[in-house]
């Protein structure tokens, strides 16, 4: 073995300096270039059809569209001739005098008591795509909100056997193909779905749930994706709620309703609010789960852009995601600018110790364990529910029990061509591409955390536009890549920009991961005291040895949950990887789960009962690794 001589040792220590000085400036470049190719170059190829006619730059199709009561509602009017106000003022007026209110009697059904009643009449009001998108996005944020909040409160408050795995699991809606749990649903609600099989056994039903009022049934199956979601943010926030505060506010007579109100909800605000802006984004530009239970009846803005691609009206389709996007910035907007002044809020110092859910038997009939027991059999409705009929339909034909939906997955795995879809191959697929997608996208959405609580006054415009992938039609981002980088994109000098297959496929799933890192990791990094760095930079360390040795183990929680985050996201990940592994053998287990659906559903549900095993299985393990980094 050979010393180094001094000039070597020099070059090393001198290039050791020169990366521990521009290392996390070369991380945001790269950053910065993921960014660039693989989600604002496709984005802005689809957007430019929007404002592009004939080679002349035109706003005639926002025009068009923003005159359109189809698509605004009432507002058509007022977006028209804005400056028109005099007109405006004079029908709102008009419309408030044919609004009337008259005191009535009512009777409660069911035992007919009589009750004073106000009744409301108003004049019908239109809302148009627009108004019943956002429409159906509030009331599924509600839903969410309902079903998620319980949940976590459960989950940090309460310890009880296989509390772990049930926090671990709550991120497995992320991984099932839209498709999937549409078939879920029907499989449950339908009218010869699981629901009605037990009604039957006691002699009621069928009743046609979904035909009753399909709005309801798309609005619970948003709750089954969101309502996880807002519990695994908000169970995080109350783990580290400082305990002390609490107890300084009972010794000073604060009541338990009291203390609750004015010291626990401030902190868990923001992350209930970030749930909920998380959950009106993802549900405002739905798309699978209305177009499967609702169709063009229930056509939200995100259905309707699939439809006008359908038909090639590429112009209008890109007309209507601009606008779905600067909605859905905007509202990320106003929530960062939110979230970055309620930093601090939470010290997490001293957490909450959490009490036995059931410490003995007569505790069950208790109020508050009742209400625990009413709230985990409505869970069990609605999300082991579309599950557990998945299940149970791998495993049946119409005529009884079967097994023969897993052989047709053994057969075409052992005698299956190189060119059709092999089952192992689609389950390698997707654990390599989700591991090369954390690979990816944790460095990225740390970067990003980073450089927007470091941007001062502007961090908040910096995070905005890095939080574009969360703001961006599925289906325009989809298109996008197809016609950029899989076509081929020339460039001067002869050159082609092409990137097809794994390379493309991972770093399309690490665009759509790494806002969930941010997301997670910005909260923590933010609240860190400034006093702990300034120390280490005074003990000698450069900014980059201090960033990875004093505040990224401080916010290794948040690294984690982010982790999980872009893990899911990349094994349920569909809309872009469908048309990215067209052609080829990149195929997941969720495209593998659509091309099976695309002959029988029976080997569908059986590949998706087998995307529910390997997937549940792997977030237990990611949980129960990283799980020594949380409280």
């Amino acid at each position: 073995m050979s010393v180094p001589t001094s000039p070597q040792r020099r070059t090393r220590t001198a290039l050791a300096a020169w990366l521990e000085r521009h290392a996390l400036t070369a991380l945001a470049l790269v950053t910065a270039g993921i960014l660039a190719v693989m989600l604002y170059l496709p984005v802005a190829i689809v957007f430019v059809e929007a404002v592009v006619d004939r080679g002349s730059v035109t706003l005639a199709s926002f025009a068009a569209v923003l005159s359109d009561p189809f698509y605004v509602g009432d507002l058509a009017g007022v977006l028209a001739d804005p400056l028109a106000i005099p007109e405006h003022l004079a029908g709102f007026r008009d419309w408030l005098a044919a609004v009337s209110v008259s005191a009535t009697v009512r009777r409660v059904p069911g035992i007919g008591l009589p009750v004073p009643w106000l009744a409301v009449d108003t004049p019908g009001v239109r809302f148009g795509l627009f108004g019943f998108t956002a429409y159906q996005a509030a009331l599924s944020t509600v839903a969410s909100l309902a079903l998620g909040l319980p949940a976590a409160y459960v989950l940090a408050r309460y310890d009880f056997r296989g509390r772990r795995t049930i926090r671990s699991l709550t991120i497995l809606p992320f991984v099932l193909p839209g498709i999937l749990v549409a078939i879920g649903f029907y499989a449950t609600f339908g009218r010869t779905g699981t629901i009605n099989s037990l009604l039957g056994l006691v002699g009621l039903g069928p009743y046609p749930f979904i035909e009753w009022n399909p709005l309801a049934i798309v609005i619970v199956a948003h709750a089954f994706y969101n309502a996880p979601l807002v519990a695994r943010v908000t169970v995080a926030a109350w783990e580290s709620v400082d305990v002390r505060r609490v107890e300084t506010a009972r010794s000073l007579g604060a009541s338990r309703r009291r203390a609750f109100v004015d010291v626990v909800f401030p902190q868990l605000r923001p992350a209930i609010l970030a749930g909920a802006l998380l959950t009106f984004v993802f549900t405002f530009m739905t798309f699978p789960i209305v177009l499967a239970l609702g169709g063009l009846e229930l056509a939200t803005v995100e259905v309707w852009i699939y439809d006008r691609v359908r038909q090639l009206a590429l112009s209008e389709a890109a007309t209507l995601a601009i606008l779905e996007t600067i909605v859905s910035l905007s509202l990320t907007y106003a929530y960062l600018r939110y979230e970055s002044a309620q930093t601090g809020l939470s010290t997490g110092s001293a957490a909450p110790p959490r009490d036995p859910l059931f410490p003995d038997a007569r505790s069950v009939l208790s109020p508050r364990r009742l209400a625990i027991v009413g709230y985990g059999l409505l869970a069990l409705v609605v999300f082991v529910g579309p599950l557990a009929s998945l299940v149970l339909g791998s495993f049946t034909d119409g005529s009884g029990f079967t097994l023969r939906h897993y052989e047709f997955l053994l057969e075409r795995q052992i005698e299956g061509e190189s060119f059709q879809t092999l089952p192992f191959r689609a389950i390698v697929n997707s654990l390599l591409f989700g591991l090369a997608t954390l690979a990816v996208a944790v460095p990225m959405g740390v970067v990003v955390s980073v450089v927007t609580t470091r941007a001062g006054r502007g961090g908040t415009l910096v995070d905005t536009l890095a939080m574009l992938p969360l703001a961006v039609s599925g289906v325009v981002f989809g298109i996008g890549l197809l016609q950029g980088l899989v076509f081929g994109i020339p460039l001067p000098g002869g050159w082609r920009l092409q990137i097809t297959g794994s390379v493309a496929i991972v770093a399309a799933h690490a665009v759509a991961a790494y806002p969930f890192v941010t997301r997670t990791v910005s909260p923590p990094l933010a609240s860190l005291d400034p006093a702990v760095v300034e120390s280490a930079r005074a003990l000698g360390a450069s900014r980059y040895r201090a960033l990875r040795d004093v505040e990224l183990p401080l916010v290794a929680s948040g690294i984690v949950a982010g982790a999980a985050f872009a893990f899911a996201i990349s094994i349920g990940e569909f809309s872009s990887t469908v048309i990215l592994a067209t052609g080829g053998d990149a195929y997941t287990m969720p495209v593998a789960v659509e091309r099976y659906l695309g002959r029988r559903s029976g080997p569908a549900l059986a590949m998706g009962v087998v995307l529910l095993a390997v997937t549940a299985a792997s977030f237990v393990v990611v949980d129960r690794v990283g799980g020594r980094f949380e409280r």
